[in-house]
């Protein structure tokens, strides 16, 4: 039985390459998104190794108010320095200082970043000091800077270069040296300006009696637990010592359960989309080659086999195809993850991705789902070979019915129905689960009812074909509708990857529009000077009040962000003055008003969540430490520009001593132009740091900017999954050539010419592309209706991308049709008539 099998597939050397090129791609695309997440993971844990140097137990804060890795803690008393150089087994220990410092670059502007904007002191003991002087040489005077290769570069600043560090004051500086983390230009993309131990008491911690932290180096023989026992009963209130593993551990939790969580989903969800794309692909080649084995497949049950030894050949010869195909995928999905790897470092996440990282997790789920999935996708197949009847070895049999069981019309439909309702549902109700569930439902009521539509859509989408191309677009037209399994087989690959990017592009499309409705509802002015949604960014709130005296302004209201904890959750909230805010953005207050200027206000999903109400005290505590009860003032309904919470600016500054505006809104006075304003806007905040003086439109559009970058890598992906559907076209259509290689001989025997023959074979792709991309379009528009409208967004499909969409898939189905048509005009009449 297994020479059976390997005879089989050496003589069939077209089908078994056209399975093997699908698993392929398959398992490549899994194993290329699994490796960048290894890399990643393995990347960011580099990184959080060397962030403390070679530290063996810190002091910090003991109040934690974020969730982030980069989350900052308040400051400390000074005095616990002196406490733990006195404890026994401490070599070293040296005052950290860290906060808040913007570098400006030549031209006097923020030299922007992803990461954390920050400012500190200058640690002078190598081992404790994670970065390293590139050039140059260490600060010593109050004015003097080292900073990263890596903004330097960016800022075109070299040593001996003139500057300044926004804190948020504007600090003059000599750059007197250039540090690299480690061989890397910057801790990611963490801007870092270091300072004298002086100058950062007076410019960024603004005390010397207060430090960020201590970083503390043991003796010889002294281990990290050993020392942070120690050290823990000498420290004041509200400090803690924690040892550098636990702290790298820390950071990599936060990390993994955040935003590596999220890369890893979305990428699993993208190597899922390839594999099922890929496993329709396999589907249809496994279905084609047993149709037309029909005849084999009886001989084999005359001689005497049985069903399950039918199955067994077509099991091992699948198990066989995805073996080597997983094997070669293995190694295919390296060179992809290094492409990916490319795309997200033009992307720039933040992170260099320096070679590539493979984890043991990863193959062991490539492996076996490429496996899986290969025989998954030939189980039908192999099950309808073991029920062919031995009679059939002695007759012409039908390759496939040419109409759909009554069965599948009665499931398919039902599920359609439910799947269709689930999603309306969900939408309706705002209930993103189930709308999500409805969404899974309808892809398998799509894939049920695919062989019931391919028949009447493919004759419609092939009526033009047809009456403009005569005999071989009739011919093509025909042939797509004869046989609707193997037409929708092909199809449904390219529906899943059109309909996954029109999701996307709709969704987006429709986050744009609600962004734009939550800015034109809530903002009447004109204009919004914007730093962007940096938290350790922005600019001092001086600008604000100095907007407040230009003659074409009639108010102005400033905001910022922060993190605290907000009835024991860690929180990231808006810190504004809530009357002023309200005298600019319209936040749909339900409840209260936005007055009282120690007031806090909160959402009304929040206040409903937890029972408030104007007049409830809520407990809140701020990185310092500090806890007091918050009075809710207001509570509203528009959260875009705000999120869940307002903290009043008053309350926020006394546990702060960086406060920072990241936008301001301005509304101006009848008669003034906008033109004009935005000069004066602009002339006005040179020396907070140049942030961006933006007209509405603007604004809305840098909202979604981020999203956009990220979009254009999900796209390129996605594309990626598209090529393998198209690529299952062109197998499709190759073994349908060669089975119907009596057929064409015959046509070629009755005056049909190569260019009549190139020319069916052409349409007929064209037409099993637009049949999938069709159906993916109206899948995807529908689900990324209902997905938005379950997220509260408007539906706002962009037309002009949609048609592109529609025009791309028209093209890519001429062209998968090329080397099929192409081989198909190229049959010698004689042999094919007489083929088997």
């Amino acid at each position: 039985m297994i020479g059976l099998v390997f005879k089989e597939l050496w003589g069939r050397k077209r089908r078994m390459a056209g399975s093997l090129v699908a698993v392929f791609l398959g398992v490549s695309f899994l194993t290329g998104t699994l490796v960048l997440g290894d890399t990643l993971a393995g990347s960011i844990d580099g990184y959080y190794s060397q962030s403390f140097g070679k530290t063996d137990v810190s002091v910090r804060n003991s109040t934690s108010v974020s969730d982030e890795p980069w989350g900052s803690r308040g400051q400390i008393d000074a005095s616990a320095l002196d406490r733990v150089r006195q404890v026994d087994g401490v070599r070293n220990a040296e005052p950290v200082i860290q906060g808040s410092g913007q570098l400006l670059a030549k031209d006097g502007a923020i030299v922007e970043s992803r990461g954390p904007r920050t400012a500190g002191n200058w640690l002078t003991d190598p081992k404790l000091n994670p970065y390293r002087l590139a050039q140059g040489r260490a600060p010593r005077a109050p004015d003097e800077v080292v900073i990263n290769k890596m903004f330097a570069t960016e800022g075109k600043l070299k040593v001996g270069d003139r500057t300044a560090v926004l804190t948020p004051e504007k600090v003059p500086v000599t750059v007197v040296g250039i540090s690299m983390f480690g061989d890397e230009e910057a801790f990611g993309e963490t801007s870092f300006t270091a300072f004298s131990l002086e100058g950062a008491r007076l410019h960024v911690a603004k005390s010397p009696d207060r430090i960020s932290g201590v970083y503390v180096r043991a003796e010889d023989g002294v281990g990290q637990r050993e020392l942070a026992s120690r050290i823990k009963p000498v420290l004041p209130a509200g400090t803690e010592a924690i040892t550098n593993k636990a702290q790298v551990e820390e950071g990599m939790s936060q990390v993994e359960s955040g935003f590596l969580q999220i890369f890893r989903t979305v990428l699993g969800a993208f190597g899922g989309v390839a594999l099922l794309v890929a496993a329709f692909s396999i589907h249809n080649t496994f279905a084609i080659t047993m149709a037309q084995r029909t005849r084999e497949s009886a001989l084999l049950r005359a001689l005497g086999a049985g069903r399950r030894q039918v199955m067994t050949i077509v099991g091992f010869e699948a198990l066989v195809i995805g073996a080597a195909a997983t094997a070669a995928g293995l190694a295919g999905g390296m060179g992809f993850a290094a492409l990916l790897r490319q795309l997200f470092t033009q992307f720039r996440i933040g992170i260099a991705m320096e070679g590539l990282t493979v984890s043991a997790t990863s193959l062991l789920i490539a492996v076996p789902v490429g496996l899986l999935v290969t025989l998954v996708a030939a189980l039908g197949p192999a099950m309808k070979a073991s029920r062919v009847a031995p009679l059939a070895a002695l007759r012409e049999v039908a390759a496939e019915s040419a109409r759909p069981t009554d069965t599948r019309v009665i499931v398919g439909g039902v599920l359609a129905a439910v799947a269709a309702g689930t999603v309306v549902f969900g939408a309706v109700t705002e209930q993103m689960a189930m709308a999500g569930a409805g969404a899974v439902l309808c892809v398998v009521a799509m894939v049920a009812l695919g062989p019931v539509a391919a028949r009447p859509v493919a004759a419609l989408i092939g009526g033009p074909a047809a009456r403009t191309r005569g005999v071989p677009g009739a011919l093509a037209r025909d042939n797509a509708a004869r046989s609707p399994k193997r037409t929708a087989g092909a199809a449904t690959a390219l529906m899943i990857g059109v309909g996954v990017v029109t999701l996307m592009t709709v969704f987006i499309g429709s986050l744009g529009a609600s962004l734009e409705n939550s800015v034109a509802g809530s903002f009447k002015g004109p204009l919004v000077v914007n730093s962007g949604g940096n938290e350790t960014g922005g600019f001092g709130t001086g600008l604000v009040q100095d907007a407040a005296k230009l003659p074409q302004v009639d108010r102005v209201a400033g905001a910022g962000t922060g993190s605290l904890r907000v009835d024991g959750d860690a929180s990231t909230v808006s810190v504004a003055d809530p009357a002023a805010l309200g005298r600019v953005l319209d936040l749909d207050v339900t409840q209260g008003a936005m007055a009282d200027a120690g007031a806090l206000a909160v959402s009304k999903s929040v206040a409903d969540d937890k029972g408030w109400k104007p007049g409830t005290q809520v407990p809140v505590t701020f990185a310092d430490g500090a806890s007091q009860r918050l009075t809710v003032g207001a509570v509203y309904e528009n959260t875009d520009m705000t999120g869940d919470y307002v903290v009043p600016r008053t309350v926020w500054n006394a546990h702060t001593r960086q406060p920072l505006d990241t936008r301001a809104f301005v509304v101006l006075k009848p008669g003034a132009t906008v033109a004009e304003a935005g000069q004066a806007l602009t002339a006005l905040a040179k020396p907070y740091g140049a942030p961006e003086v933006q007209t509405r439109d603007d604004f809305v559009a840098a909202q979604t900017e981020e999203q956009q970058g990220f979009i254009t890598v999900v796209y390129g992906m996605l594309i990626l999954a598209i090529v393998i559907a198209l690529l299952g076209i062109a197998n499709t259509l190759s073994l349908a050539v060669h089975e119907r290689t009596r057929e064409l001989g015959l046509l070629r025997a009755v005056g049909a010419t190569r260019p009549q023959i190139r020319s069916m074979v052409r349409w007929e792709s064209v037409i099993v592309a637009l049949f999938g991309t069709a159906g993916g379009i109206g899948l995807g528009a529908f689900l990324g209706r209902g997905l938005g409208s379950a997220l509260g967004n408007p539906f706002a499909p962009p037309v002009l991308t949609l048609v592109i969409v529609a025009l791309v898939g028209a093209v890519a189905g001429a062209l998968a049709a090329i080397r099929p048509a192409r081989r198909a005009a190229r049959l010698a009449i004689l042999s094919a008539i007489s083929a088997p």
